[in-house]
């Protein structure tokens, strides 16, 4: 009986130690990439569930001039981070995270995001299904000094656009700090689909009129997504106007194993 009791005491230490390990274990870096026509702010309401969940965040920039640079920038950053990485992008930000191959990426989390296969853009996944409006909401093309072209969704149709889910004042903010995309970034031809090798989750709303639902449907299913979650009524800035929604799943993703 004794030896019994000393037995399971040390066996219930064991177990405290690893659960208190495992505890104690730093918890992954949660890197956030704006897509087109937004910027960092946009992630502030996930932000903060974040952060009161104890997780380091880092809302990056992301240039928005081609696929190719734009990886290489959100690299650099995710290559100056110790420990592990869930990387989130958002609308085309999608496929710039797919292009990554840091070694200490655990996970990619779409929100409303492309998620393109080699070979294949942005524009052509927005054209595969019916049911975008974006061509029409554009504003003529702002020539740039070196020939390109940047991309703004006209501010009077941002709201009905990108936004529809918020308040309308909130909408218009947002909609005169858009970020322009260069046109090129949208015919950029992806190299990498990491989703092939890292595991992703899925979050998207069931009312966006940028990408087509059923093209975020279809992505989702070809990547294997370990978890899909479609949020009634949402616009593209799923975010913005579902911040808790799209937290606890960049969590799940953390959290998995």
């Amino acid at each position: 009986m004794r030896t019994f009791i000393k037995t399971a005491a040390i066996v219930g230490a064991f177990n405290l130690a690893i659960s208190a390990a495992i505890a104690s274990e730093p918890k992954p870096t949660i890197v956030l990439v704006h897509g087109a026509f937004a910027e960092s702010a946009s992630w502030n309401g996930v932000v903060a569930d974040l952060i009161r969940d104890g997780f380091p965040v880092i809302a990056a920039a992301n240039p928005l001039r081609s696929v190719g640079g734009d990886a290489a920038h959100v690299a650099s950053v995710v290559g100056s981070i110790k420990g592990a990485v869930i990387l989130v992008g958002h609308s085309y930000a999608g496929a710039v995270i797919s292009a990554l191959s840091e070694s200490n990426v655990k996970a990619l989390v779409y929100v409303s995001a492309f998620e393109p296969d080699v070979g294949e853009s942005s524009l052509e996944l927005t054209n595969k299904f019916p049911g975008s409006t974006l061509g029409s909401a554009l504003a003529p093309p702002v020539n740039l000094p070196n020939g390109e072209q940047d991309l703004y969704i006209q501010q009077e149709k941002f709201p009905a656009q990108f936004a529809a889910d918020l308040p309308e004042a909130d909408a218009r903010l947002m909609g005169a700090a858009q970020r322009p995309v260069n046109q090129a970034a949208l015919t950029d031809l992806a190299v990498r689909a990491a989703w092939k090798t890292i595991p992703s989750w899925s979050i998207y709303g069931a009312a966006d009129r940028n990408i087509p639902p059923a093209a975020m449907a279809f992505m989702a299913s070809r990547a294997h997504a370990r978890e899909v979650v479609v949020v009634p009524g949402a616009s593209h800035l799923v975010m913005v106007s579902h911040p808790h929604e799209v937290a606890a799943l960049i969590e799940d993703a953390a959290s998995a194993k």
